[in-house]
């Protein structure tokens, strides 16, 4: 949750002011309202919060690069949070996120070009703005402000955007595949956790993927979406293939199941415990992580491939997900036949199934 409840507010009357500061272009004005935002979406009720969130969203391409638009993202997001429309808030946001996302990558750059041989990138800490840090990065003094500040903000985007990419398929589909690059870009510098939002944007959904079963020779067509993570699909594998009898082995818990699709948001973590029952394969025999994402998995021929093998060791997990707020799907569309089988098998070179 982005902030906590406390007394309601007049929050409606609030946003108003904001907007209409914004509108006469009046710093002073729009500073004080801004303030008065923030204080009131915290106790505001559920409804003023449902009506002002799209508000507060589309106020964030008036606010200029260099002020508090983090802030008022997470105000939008917690409405979002607390059942303002995702889909109606998400463009602003997740283009303001677009927007510091490159802008961080590009202080990057700038900070490098300029620097010594092996010289670190800094922590994105506020303290390390000065005039030495601008001048290095070069340009006018306004462009490079931006840049460090994206540099040291970026993960404070974090909250807004899973708040409206973890309630609507519709936001994902529309807006996550610009993003996910430059978010992994920025990510591999590893000074910035963006763990969450890249997995966010890297999630699958409504997605065929052939599935084929080593141990027996099977395969099948699996349509997947809302997944988390490998672990979440595993789970929802077995629960399929071995669940509906069409592998041998021991399906997972009802428990972890509900836990992996329940339309209703978790509510804290569990005890439930999953267990292993396969080994994730790319193709080309690389192992595919529990801790990775249905991403993952190759495209061949225009559908992703994933083989299934007798598991090398026992391993288990907890069974809570990864996004509360997303539940997983895993549907069986069909059994191949056998033909179909052996022609997806022989997209595996290291060892087709016989």
């Amino acid at each position: 949750m982005i902030f906590k409840r406390k007394q309601a507010s007049g929050l409606p009357i609030a946003v108003t002011e904001l907007e209409s500061a914004v509108a006469a272009r009046d710093g002073e004005r729009t500073g004080r309202a801004f303030s008065t935002v923030i204080e009131s979406v915290q106790s505001a009720p559920d409804d003023a919060r449902v009506a002002a969130g799209p508000r507060l969203a589309a106020l964030l391409p008036a606010f200029p690069p260099t002020g508090p638009r983090p802030m008022l993202a997470m105000a939008a997001g917690f409405c979002v949070e607390r059942g303002a429309d995702p889909v109606a808030c998400a463009g602003p946001i997740l283009d303001g996120v677009h927007r510091d996302l490159l802008d961080a990558l590009e202080f990057a750059r700038r900070w490098t070009a300029t620097g010594g041989a092996g010289e670190e990138l800094p922590e994105p800490d506020g303290g390390i703005i000065d005039d030495a840090l601008l001048a290095r990065l070069g340009g006018d003094a306004h462009e490079a402000t931006r840049l460090a500040l994206a540099w040291c903000t970026v993960e404070e985007w974090q909250p807004p955007a899973l708040a409206v990419l973890c309630r609507s398929a519709e936001v994902r589909r529309r807006h996550a595949a610009p993003l996910l690059p430059a978010c992994r870009e920025l990510a591999a510098l590893e000074r910035h956790d963006l763990k969450c939002l890249a997995y966010a944007l890297a999630v699958l959904d409504d997605e065929p993927v052939i599935v084929l079963h080593r141990p027996t020779g099977t395969g099948f067509e699996i349509r997947i979406g809302g997944i988390g993570d490998n672990f979440q699909l595993h789970t929802l594998l077995a629960h399929v293939l071995i669940g509906g009898g069409h592998v041998p082995g021991t399906p997972p818990s009802p428990e972890s199941v509900r836990l992996a699709t329940d339309p209703e948001p978790a509510r804290g973590r569990s005890d439930c415990v999953a267990t292993g029952a396969f080994e994730l394969l790319a193709p080309d025999g690389t192992r595919l992580w529990n801790e990775g994402l249905p991403d993952d998995i190759p495209v061949v021929a225009g559908r992703r491939l994933l083989v299934l093998d007798n598991p090398s060791y026992q391993r288990s997990w907890n069974a809570d997900r990864f996004f509360p707020h997303l539940p997983g799907t895993a549907q069986l569309t069909r059994v191949l036949t056998a033909d179909e089988t052996r022609a997806w098998s022989a997209h595996l070179p290291a060892a087709p199934l016989s």
